[in-house]
This record gives structure tokens, sequence and C-alpha cells, in this order.
């Protein structure tokens, strides 16, 4: 691709990839909100963006679900070079497959600048909605966010059945119409089949369901919710409805600098 040079009338703003939050309008950042009402074009990433987002702004809005990189990025550039407010629109947060990492390459190639304005993971949707805390005392410091290989592949390092020996809190993205393979590999990488499962399906949306169980019998139950997709598994033992450890933060003995 050869680089686009900005014309002399070229924006004075870069384009901003925002991070529209997990469902929930209401869940979008108050800087996001505002760049969204001031945008004059907004490229979102279809079905997966809440339209309720883009009700009653100025901006023209473009679905890019149809469209391949090169024709948004065309979109994104042409908007710039003509001076207007730019709003690359994502959902939950763009730095967790939020498939920015290429759009950011082609602007710079291109030599147009951009800023990243962070949103609300559906993986903290997901634990909102369980009400859980994804860390838990003596339990699991660790939360892990991955997926299972399917159509894109993971390295082997980073396989489920690898990652699962670490024991930790597991939030898996883009894979619940695998389910049976991600029980499979997280009881072969060493998790016991007690070990508590959520699965939250468009998590803060309206429609938002909740199927809860174990690895022993979280696949059965997600086959007859006939949940397929934009779906998050969380699973760990901070899932567990039996652990009573309490955080030191607020223990009248523990002497700290901060709380």
């Amino acid at each position: 691709m050869k680089p686009i040079a900005p014309s002399p009338e070229a924006s004075v703003h870069p384009v901003v990839f925002l991070g529209a939050g997990p469902g929930d309008p209401e869940l979008i950042t108050l800087k996001g909100r505002r760049l969204l009402d001031t945008a004059d074009l907004v490229v979102y990433a279809g079905s997966l963006v809440n339209a309720a987002l883009l009700d009653g702004i100025p901006a023209t809005c473009h679905d890019s679900a149809p469209l391949d990189l090169e024709a948004i990025m065309r979109l994104l550039a042409e908007g710039y070079r003509r001076g207007l407010r730019v709003v690359r629109l994502h959902t939950g947060d763009p730095a967790i497959y939020g498939a920015i990492r290429e759009q950011m390459q082609w602007l710079d190639k291109a030599g147009i600048p951009y800023e990243v304005v962070p949103g609300v993971s559906s993986a903290f949707a997901a634990a909102a909605a369980l009400k859980k805390e994804l860390t838990v005392p003596e339990v699991t410091q660790t939360v892990i966010f991955t997926r299972q290989a399917g159509r894109t592949p993971v390295p082997e390092r980073e396989s489920l059945r690898n990652l699962a020996a670490a024991q930790a809190t597991m939030c898996i993205f883009l894979s619940v119409s695998m389910i049976a393979a991600v029980v499979d590999d997280l009881l072969a990488g060493g998790y016991p089949a007690a070990t508590s499962v959520a699965v939250v399906e468009r998590a803060s949306w309206p429609e938002q369901r909740i199927v809860t169980g174990s690895l022993a019998d979280i696949a059965g139950k997600i086959r007859d919710s006939q949940i397929k997709k934009t779906a998050m598994i969380v699973v760990g033992p901070a899932l567990a409805e039996d652990s009573q450890i309490v955080s030191k933060l607020y223990d009248a003995e523990f002497t700290h600098e901060y709380r």
C-alpha cells in the first residue's frame, strides 16, 4: 500500500478507535459518549454494537460488517482527509480481540494520526452479571483472557490445556460454540470436573442469559440452551460459592499504607 499523504486541509482531529463497552449503552465511558456525540463519521462493528449508542448522533454511520479491511480503512482515511471527526467504534475494549492492530498499522503507513479510547470489556460485564470477583485471596490472584483454537489458531503454548495448569480464573472469549472441546481441554489440563463454570450470553444487554454449572455438566446445559455465540465462558475456583476467605484490605488488624 502506498502511503496516503494528508492534503493541506487535512483534519486536525486524529482518528479515534473507541471501545463501545459490552452492550448496555450506559456502559460506554463519558469520554466515549462525548466522542460519539461530536463525531462526523462513525464506522461501527456491525450488530455487535448496540444501535442505541448511535441514536440521535449527527454523524454519518457505516456498518463495517460487510466491509473488508481495505474498504474500512479507506472510509477512515477519506474522513480524516476531509477534516471530519472520525470514530471507529469497536465492541467491549478494543485492546482485546478488537482487530485494531492491523488498522493502526494501516494508518501508520498512511501517515494518519489516531488514538485509542478504552471501553468496558465483556469479561468484566460478565463478572458483574454473575456478581463475582474474579480474584479471591488465597484462591486465585490471576485472570487469563483467552480463546479456544478454531478457524483462527492459537499458539500451542497458549492452548487451553496448557493454560489450565495455572488453575486460575479463565475468561474464554469467542468459544461457546465449541464448548465440548473447551471442557475436554480444561479437564485434560488439570481443572477438576467439579470446577465451577458460568456462561454469560450478551452480557449487559436486555436479552442477557446466564447458564451455570460445572465442567462435568456445562456442555450439556449449553447444548440445551441453544447458546451458540456472543457469550463469555468464565471458569475457575473464584466462582465457587463455598469460599469464605476474607480480604485483608479492610481487616482491622492488618497494617497497610493504602486502603
